[in-house]
């Protein structure tokens, strides 16, 4: 008797899990809903459409990391591309940690996190479009693009402002046939030892050319604390 309620409980299970899964499947992978904060985040969104290379430039906390993972994100659940690539220049902010341990994974994800976060807050930790966008990323220091192509992808090139003129080089001739490349960056706050980052060199030399824009956004674009604002305009 107890095994055969055993084997009752099993099956059980098995049921639960399969139609778990079945669930999982149906789930509608609709965009996420976005809620423009200030006119530049609009306009800026209104610029991605448009562009197959757009620079966000600006004050920190201005939205544009967010920004870039909202419309990857969106163009990958309307399966207009297939991937989204992720990259940040490997700088320390005035500290250095030395060689992190573990697996390739483990060493970059710290660097990757602000991506991670906006992540949580667009699609939440655990659900069917949070496991859809998960298997569709591509993490690829700039290290490691030599001889790389990227088509069908959204390619977000985060905290830019501490790439090099020649990582700048090497990553905005890698991207391909139906892809898409977003530089987030803010000039104010460059890691580099040097006053004058070569983002803005390469953004003096790009301006005019046809399928690339620049949104600029200021001190009043701020969205985190109002005293993020104050303290950027103070220090």
């Amino acid at each position: 008797m107890a095994a055969k309620q055993r084997n009752v409980r099993r099956a059980e299970r098995k049921a639960k899990r399969k139609q778990d899964q079945n669930e999982k499947v149906k789930a509608p992978l609709t965009p996420c809903d976005i809620e423009w904060r200030t006119d530049t985040q609009r306009r800026a969104w209104k610029t991605l459409n448009e562009n197959d290379i757009t620079f966000l430039l600006g004050s920190a906390g201005s939205g544009k990391t967010f920004l870039a993972m909202a419309y990857a994100i969106n163009e990958l659940l309307a399966k207009r591309v297939s991937q989204i690539v992720l990259t940040r220049p490997i700088v320390d902010a005035g500290e250095k940690l030395g060689y992190l341990p573990g697996s390739f994974g483990e060493k970059v994800n710290p660097y990757m996190q602000p991506l991670y976060d906006a992540m949580d807050v667009l699609l939440g930790k655990f659900n069917a479009k949070r496991e859809f966008v998960n298997k569709a990323v591509v993490l690829a220091p700039l290290c490691y693009l030599r001889g790389r192509t990227f088509n069908d992808s959204v390619c977000v090139f985060d905290e830019a402002q501490n790439a090099t003129y020649t990582q700048f080089k090497l990553f905005l001739s890698r991207f391909g046939q139906n892809s898409k490349i977003i530089v987030t960056g803010d000039p104010q706050q460059t890691d580099l030892p040097c006053a004058n980052p070569p983002m803005n060199e390469v953004v003096s030399k790009l301006k005019g050319v046809a399928g690339i824009d620049v949104v600029q956004f200021a001190h009043s674009d701020v969205v985190r604390h109002p005293l993020v604002a104050a303290i950027l305009k103070k220090l």
